[in-house]
């Protein structure tokens, strides 16, 4: 019955922080557009092999995601809750999945503990709430991962094609990579001869291969130059966006992004990694190669973006919810734990300052901005409390409820005073009503994605050097920019054009 009661807390708190004002805001410039707009054309054109965007064909990624969009609006009409609902379930799978296997392999208390975790951390719940592929990629590589090291073979092979057909070869190439650092460390070949090898790669090629199959039959060498040759290999050797190709990149990011539970993650594994008992330290050991190969990879991989490191999440989570229960276990005869307390203190002042900073930035945040602000340091206060005299799980509990107060601050306060400022919603509403029907649109980068889904106009897309030139050069046409894009036209230019329509940092301007 306890476990019982576990369990159902867990989803109603993990259902509670994934599906709350789920379509409330609108789709996120530039992600989450494109991963809504790509599905509404494959019911447009009723093609759901080649994958689509402004009616060209688009070969970024494979399709699982779009498949599962697609189907969400057939069900639930195109709108901002069918385009995220995928992503939500599936996270929600992701969790439940960590307490199953981290139920069989640590224990009750430790694999609920460690879907806690997952549930709770800042990236994990804001990639699960966004329509973007990031999650369902996790939780393939989960369950693939996890069915190696619980020796579930033909899961490893299912949900490493399934992850294949979501994000291309990284879906094979990193369990692959993954298990064989595990065999090297701990010299267990013999395993790859349980691991039905023949059988598994077969059922692996009948579940991935057909769709690369067939969009190579049907666009022959263009698909794989611009597939496997831009998309991945080179997005790998150079950086997309150079500003960010930092090689620490990713060490605030997760420190920020598994926030609150960073504060306990590298006492974890080195706990983790000198654990007396033999077969808990074979899984702990699999972990910990599992979370460092995927940081360290895409720390090494020139373009980096926030949730590359997503798929790290669930055995971090393992790794903190077995270190939490085995603390819980011994506390009661050694000190006080002061590493946690001192890392949950530090990173929960820079997170109150980031989110302060941010709120002064951008005025029509800085209620919300005080307010999540304030909910910050009073759970901080009250866990370090709880921590100090020795009652782990009485703090545990506080952050868990704290991160779901959170949730709820950032849903009902934070994002809809920012979402103007990172939505193309209302701009394509608000142009929608002033078209003419006939003359030229021409829209920037970041905003084409969000504009098209809302507005149904493809438009041709330009870059923030072209808008100039093309005002000089064109007749009567319309032009989709960025305040920041406004402000660097000349004073001739400015004279050929006149403001139609503003909407926060963003304006549509009319070339009579």
């Amino acid at each position: 019955m306890r476990n019982l009661s576990g369990l159902l807390l867990l989803i109603i708190i993990s259902s509670t922080i994934l599906f709350f004002n789920l379509g409330v805001t609108p789709l996120l410039d530039p992600d989450e557009p494109v991963y809504a707009e790509t599905p509404r054309e494959m019911l447009v054109y009723g093609d759901f092999v080649s994958p689509r965007i402004y009616g060209e064909y688009w070969y970024d990624k494979p399709p699982m995601y779009y498949w599962l969009v697609a189907a969400s609006f057939k069900v639930f009409g195109i709108n901002e809750f069918a385009a995220r609902l995928p992503s939500a379930l599936l996270a929600l799978g992701c969790i439940l999945s960590v307490y199953a296997a981290g139920r069989r392999l640590l224990g009750e208390r430790a694999g609920l503990t460690g879907a806690f975790i997952l549930a709770t951390g800042i990236e994990f719940w804001y990639l699960g709430k966004a329509a973007v592929t990031d999650v369902t990629l996790t939780l393939c590589l989960t369950l693939s991962l996890l069915g190696f090291i619980e020796k579930r073979y033909y899961f490893l092979y299912v949900f490493a094609a399934l992850a294949t057909l979501t994000k291309g070869p990284v879906g094979f190439l990193f369990p692959g990579a993954i298990i064989c650092l595990y065999l090297l460390f701990t010299r267990k070949f013999s395993v790859l001869k349980e691991m039905r090898l023949l059988s598994g790669t077969a059922l692996f090629l009948v579940i991935a291969l057909p769709w690369y199959w067939s969009m190579y039959q049907i666009h022959g060498q263009i698909f794989i130059d611009t597939f496997l040759g831009f998309h991945n290999l080179t997005r790998f050797t150079s950086p997309e966006h150079p500003e960010g190709a930092l090689w620490y990149y990713y060490i605030p990011v997760f420190a920020a992004g598994f926030f609150p539970w960073t504060a306990v993650f590298a006492q974890a594994v080195y706990r983790a990694l000198w654990h007396n008992e033999r077969e808990t330290r074979r899984i702990l050991l699999f972990l910990v190669i599992w979370t460092l190969f995927i940081f360290v990879f895409f720390s090494i991989s020139q373009t980096k973006l926030v949730s590359y490191i997503l798929p790290m999440f669930p055995p971090a989570a393992l790794l903190a919810g077995w270190y939490i229960d085995d603390l819980a276990g011994r506390l009661w005869r050694q000190e006080r734990s002061w590493g946690w307390i001192g890392l949950l203190m530090v990173l929960c002042a820079l997170l109150i300052v980031a989110v302060v900073t941010g709120g002064r930035l951008l005025p029509v945040m800085e209620t919300g901005a005080v307010l999540v602000a304030a909910l910050l340091a009073t759970v901080c206060g009250i866990a370090v409390y709880f921590l100090w005299c020795r009652r782990i799980y009485a703090s545990f509990t506080v952050q868990v409820g704290g991160m779901l107060l959170l949730v709820a601050a950032l849903m009902t306060s934070l994002l809809p005073a920012a979402a103007p400022y990172f939505s193309s919603k209302d701009l394509a509403a608000q142009f929608s009503q002033a078209y003419d029907g006939r003359s030229s649109i021409y829209i920037m980068k970041i905003l084409h994605p969000g504009f098209t889904f809302y507005s149904g106009l493809y438009g041709q897309e330009i870059d923030k050097e072209e808008v100039g030139a093309r005002i000089r050069q064109e007749a009567r046409s319309y032009f989709v920019i960025r305040d920041l894009d406004y402000q660097r036209l000349t004073p001739e230019e400015l004279q050929r054009v006149q403001v139609l329509v503003r909407d926060a940092d963003k304006l549509v301007l009319l070339k009579p």
